[in-house]
């Protein structure tokens, strides 16, 4: 979520709507598990000025742009040795750089007091994608159409507990129009990686990047062109993040089932396959609209 520790007793964020709904979040989650939480609302913190609260944020984003950018000199030394040598891999260096860019967007999605350093990592980034360009349109080596590659049919994905509108839609998508064979577990997001396929985990490559939400950046890796799968995309956008970005009515219903459903199922892998199958009636309800 971006947020760093106060002096080991708190967790604070700058507040925004976003960062509102995602500490609410946060809380429900905890106290599903019958953990303790409160959630506070301050207008300042006595024994720190702003500039000084604004430093702790930027020194934790720092840390994590500071991993962008060694990715992108490794590219750039890589690209070195292929230029005089030949030697290595130009879609290995692709696939390599795509990712950075894809960890520097979840950076630039939770920096919210824009730590300096941010620019300095995009625009190193901007730096190493010219020379990547370059020398993907030599002769020698064609400009590569190189995609990353996507799990396997009949993989295992693995979300977060108590999945709500994102996931469930997300695992709709997953088995609908990638692999009907698709498995779904559910593990804290330092097990994730470990126990399958991560999705809407935080760092995870199938979550939020940019101002995509998990349903959104899904659609855009499978290349799925569906306009139904478009429009739910835009209803679980809205309803997922409310930054308004879209006009869907429909979102508010949706999300109001999605919380109802959840309120009246515990079991997470009972709650996902009902909550699927709304998204295969609003699908289509969808067919005689669109």
């Amino acid at each position: 979520m971006g947020a760093v520790r106060l002096r080991g007793s708190a967790w604070i964020l700058p507040e925004t709507p976003e960062t509102t709904e995602l500490f609410q979040w946060l809380v429900q989650e905890i106290e599903s598990f019958h953990g303790e939480v409160t959630l506070l609302h301050v207008d300042r913190i006595g024994n720190m000025t702003p500039e000084q609260v604004t430093a702790l944020f930027h020194k934790a984003r720092a840390l994590e742009y500071q991993g962008a950018e060694r990715g992108c000199r490794e590219v750039l030394g890589q690209l070195d040795r292929y230029r005089t040598s030949h030697r290595g891999s130009v879609p290995h260096l692709r696939s390599k750089l795509d990712g950075v860019k894809r960890e520097l967007d979840r950076i630039q999605s939770i920096d919210y007091l824009e730590a300096p350093i941010g620019r300095r990592a995009r625009t190193l980034w901007e730096t190493t994608a010219k020379r990547l360009r370059a020398v993907e349109a030599r002769p020698h080596a064609p400009v590569s159409r190189h995609r990353a590659s996507l799990p396997p049919a009949g993989s295992t994905w693995v979300t977060r507990p108590r999945p709500h509108i994102d996931r469930i839609a997300s695992a709709w998508l997953i088995r609908r129009f990638y692999d009907a064979q698709a498995k779904f577990a559910f593990a804290d997001a330092a097990d994730a990686a470990r126990k399958g396929i991560p999705f809407d985990v935080l760092g995870a490559e199938f979550g939020h990047h940019g101002d995509d939400c998990t349903f959104e950046t899904l659609i855009k890796r499978f290349g799925i062109k569906d306009r139904r799968a478009q429009v739910i995309a835009e209803i679980v956008h809205e309803a997922d993040l409310h930054d308004g970005k879209f006009t869907r009515n429909e979102s508010t219903g949706v999300d109001l089932a999605i919380n109802g459903l959840a309120e009246a199922t515990r079991d997470d892998q009972d709650l996902l396959e009902r909550g699927m199958a709304i998204f295969d009636g609003l699908y289509t309800v969808l067919k005689r609209k669109t």
